[in-house]
């Protein structure tokens, strides 16, 4: 019963983050811009998946919770703390994911606040240079309670709910789109594409291991090229979410 009692509060946080914003920013950015982010630091993002990245002059934002690093999931071999350091020296962005991969929605305001203040120690004993601006969501679970609190932590905060980001948003609950071969296709994407296009939008991806045989939540190396190449045919720049966020302030 508390179990599900305990789900029912979850989903109810959930939707309630969904639809009642902290406040309303309204995005500034003269170009549409896309940016490709990935959680959990599976190995295969670190390498296959930056690699791609760089090969088209972009770089990407990963999504790190201390404790997932060097610790393999079912799904995928896990990066390292190597990983962590050699993606944000090559130019990477490094955001938060909390450090034990707690949905926002099961933790208290110092809960949060001790999940926050532990990764970012861990992040910083890495290489203290590391700054960390971004906040994704663990299960993709948003929480309005903690809304309030995140936005005094990070300048944006992203969901894994579907869409494109335009005009007036909600920075503690950024709209997503999935980079992933079960759930997204390339009709899919150059529909995200256009839509950006059509409305000056942030379009952000998220996705998990890039691999020929991803995860249910990955996606294969064919489906990330061809999203970058979209990218470059219709001159659209991929940014990591805090450059992508200092274009939207301008």
């Amino acid at each position: 019963m508390n179990a599900m009692l305990s789900e029912a509060r979850a989903k109810v946080g959930h939707r309630l983050a969904m639809h009642l914003r902290v406040d309303l920013f309204r995005l500034r950015n003269s170009t549409p811009m896309v940016s490709f982010t990935f959680d959990d630091l599976p190995k295969s993002a670190v390498t296959t998946g930056a690699a791609m990245l760089e090969a088209h002059g972009a770089r990407g934002t990963f999504y790190v919770s201390g404790s997932l690093v060097g610790a393999d999931a079912p799904d995928w071999v896990a990066g390292n703390a190597d990983d962590v350091v050699s993606l944000h020296r090559r130019g990477h962005e490094i955001g938060c994911h909390t450090f034990s991969h707690q949905r926002a929605c099961d933790l208290d305001e110092a809960g949060m606040r001790q999940e926050i203040a532990r990764n970012r120690a861990y992040l910083r004993a890495l290489d203290p240079s590391i700054r960390v601006d971004s906040f994704a969501y663990p299960f993709g679970y948003g929480s309005y309670a903690r809304k309030y609190q995140l936005r005094k932590a990070f300048q944006t905060c992203r969901s894994i709910v579907q869409g494109v980001n335009s005009g007036g948003v909600d920075l503690q609950f950024l709209r997503a789109m999935p980079l992933i071969d079960r759930e997204m296709d390339r009709d899919g994407i150059e529909r995200a594409f256009d839509e950006a296009q059509s409305n000056n939008g942030w379009l952000i991806f998220y996705g998990h291991d890039v691999t020929e045989r991803p995860s249910p939540y990955g996606c294969s190396p064919a489906l990330l090229e061809h999203a970058l190449r979209a990218a470059s045919r219709r001159n659209i720049s991929a940014l990591t979410m805090a450059e992508a966020m200092r274009c939207a302030s301008a």
